[in-house]
């Protein structure tokens, strides 16, 4: 498969709106950076990340596109239709919606969480937030269909799912989302043919936690990688720019793993 370049019509967004939750760094910045590159107006959520959502926001506006924030706290199911509120009415439609949210126990005070609290959090987040807003978003996208615009959710399971990892962040990955990676599948059937849903599955990328990990991570990370190294978050960006694009028109229903290819456990 060909990631379209910058200058691919085919991968060009203009007119669409779009929305990127968990905007305010790491993959959530990269989606929105690579979707505004690509000429779509670009309405950035992040729970509470004010001053970092709106660097993002300067940084979409740098691409000649038009960005707006909203703000809420995906744990806390009354912020859904709000969301979607906002949303819409910022232009009146939205086009693509990433739901890019994850809940981060890996660092800050979190990381001192227990398995249950952690476990918890994250279904909250990552599981009830993307089902929730899904829902939603694509009850409003079918309503708009007959405007014959392409219309697509993205959501964002997790590479190592399906096989599983050893430990207590193995576990509770691989049940949140898997959970999101079976759920993409089922809403694809409920929405199609008017909205197409697809699932991203990054492997080893390095965002904040990647930066700091211990130098076990590192190696485990380049040995799990066909291709040697740490994905970045750009790498996940343009892969959701072609499958939100007209480059990816067909497709609907899949996970899409971007891994640089699983070699397997360490010690294979």
């Amino acid at each position: 498969m060909s990631i379209p370049s910058g200058d691919d019509q085919f991968a060009r967004l203009d007119g669409r709106t779009v929305v990127v939750t968990g905007a305010s760094r790491g993959i959530g910045a990269a989606i929105a950076r690579e979707l505004a590159a690509a000429g779509a107006s670009v309405i950035l959520h992040a729970r509470a990340r004010r001053a970092e959502v709106e660097q993002v926001a300067d940084e979409v506006r740098g691409h000649g596109a038009r960005a707006h924030i909203v703000l809420g706290d995906l744990a806390d199911p009354a912020t859904y239709d709000a969301l979607v509120a906002q949303a819409w009415d910022w232009t009146g439609d939205v086009h693509v919606w990433v739901n890019n949210a994850g809940g981060d126990v890996l660092t800050g005070t979190a990381a001192a969480w227990s398995f249950d609290e952690k476990l918890d959090y994250l279904w909250r987040v990552d599981v009830l937030g993307t089902i929730g807003l899904s829902r939603r978003v694509g009850q409003r996208m079918c309503a708009s269909a007959a405007a014959g615009v392409d219309r697509s959710i993205v959501n964002v399971g997790w590479d190592q799912a399906p096989s599983g990892m050893a430990g207590d962040s193995g576990e509770m990955f691989a049940a949140a989302k898997g959970a999101v990676m079976a759920f993409t599948a089922s809403l694809a059937r409920s929405l199609a043919p008017h909205v197409r849903v697809n699932c991203v599955a990054p492997g080893w990328i390095r965002t904040a936690w990647g930066a700091q990990a211990s130098e076990y991570w590192q190696l485990r990370a380049r040995h799990e990688s066909l291709l040697g190294r740490w994905g970045l978050p750009e790498d996940v960006a343009r892969a959701i720019r072609f499958l939100v694009s007209p480059a990816g028109s067909f497709l609907t229903g899949q996970v899409l793993a971007v891994n640089g290819g699983l070699a397997g456990p360490a010690g294979d």
